[in-house]
């Protein structure tokens, strides 16, 4: 179980056969996160060339976006995939896609158009990742969970100076979990048989990504790898209000999470390099140690929460694998024109 810790801004701190390994790595490198942009609603296109032009000029060798190509209060029309690809093949270097919820989980509610959420995911799966690597005009080989076109294809791996690198389908939304039928039905065009299949999804999804993730601590640990960065969408339940007596991230609205987190402790308390659990979601940067409690740290495990709509900015992280703490972590405040 885990809960919150005070926050600190300081900046420091299978179905495929073999693993793949990413293109020759420096000493010391760096890489950019972002996610949740743009949201037309929000009035975001204007922002993002400013956003693509910083991430393009910098000297990172790849990013990674965590989820969230869109707002979750417009229709999920086939074009905000083809969009987002267009998006992402205007950087020059490597970015690596990790799903959200707005793309496929939310997508059943009638603001969204009420499309089918598992309809839309297997579209995701077939559109976004066209082939086995990274988008971006240079590209980079990932490891799959699925096949192409697949179930759990959107699950990849890399690895880069010394680093592994895992990108989970972990979305907001409880991770498509439905609690009962009045939620079933809230602001929805979701049928019962529907609400039945989404929570199955959940259940088997659930279970792969649990999967991947032993395979890929077992992975770094194989490598002697001084680092690991997981890449999801969701915030698990860290930020809920702390009481004395109750433990939040038992909260209903989080139980979709609650296995998969047990899995991450438990991993990390079995590696003896730095984990660091990147999400979006909630669109605020910040930058703690947040398990397991106020009174008990996990010392290796460090959560990243990146920028979103309306705060169009990334976050750069250079590893340093000489350092104890491999990763230095470094907010870019992007100036619009």
């Amino acid at each position: 179980m885990f809960v919150k810790s005070l926050t600190t801004l300081v900046a420091a701190l299978s179905l495929v056969s073999c693993a793949t390994t990413g293109p020759s790595a420096p000493a010391g490198f760096s890489f950019g996160l972002w996610g949740d942009m743009p949201y037309k609603k929000a009035g975001d296109n204007p922002k993002l060339p400013a956003v693509l032009h910083s991430i393009n000029q910098s000297d990172i060798a790849f990013s990674l976006y965590d989820g969230d190509i869109k707002d979750g209060s417009s229709q999920c029309t086939d074009d905000i995939f083809t969009d987002a690809l267009k998006m992402f093949n205007t950087l020059a270097k490597p970015v690596v896609y990790v799903p959200g919820d707005n793309e496929w989980t939310d997508c059943h509610r009638l603001n969204n158009g009420g499309y089918d959420g598992l309809e839309r995911l297997a579209h995701l799966r077939r559109v976004m990742f066209p082939t086995t690597h990274s988008l971006g005009q240079t590209q980079m080989p990932l490891e799959h969970q699925g096949k192409l076109g697949e179930k759990y294809v959107e699950n990849t791996r890399f690895s880069y100076g010394g680093v592994v690198f895992v990108g989970l389908n972990v979305p907001g939304s409880n991770n498509n979990l439905i609690l009962n039928a009045k939620e079933c039905s809230a602001k929805s065009a979701r049928t019962p048989a529907q609400c039945d299949a989404s929570n199955a999804e959940y259940q088997a999804r659930d279970a792969a990504n649990i999967a991947w993730l032993a395979d890929s601590f077992a992975q770094a640990k194989a490598q002697k790898a001084r680092g690991l960065v997981l890449v999801l969408q969701a915030d698990p339940g860290f930020d809920l209000p702390e009481t004395e007596d109750v433990d939040e991230s038992t909260d209903p609205g989080h139980a979709g999470y609650r296995n998969f987190m047990n899995a991450v402790v438990q991993q990390t308390e079995q590696f003896t390099g730095q984990v660091l659990f990147v999400h979006g979601d909630t669109h605020f940067f910040k930058l703690d140690k947040p398990l397991y409690s106020p009174t008990k740290l996990l010392p290796n495990l460090t959560r990243l929460q990146t920028f979103g709509s309306p705060s169009l900015h990334w976050v750069r992280v250079t590893v340093d694998t000489a350092s104890e703490n491999v990763f230095t972590v470094q907010p870019v405040i992007v100036r619009q024109p």
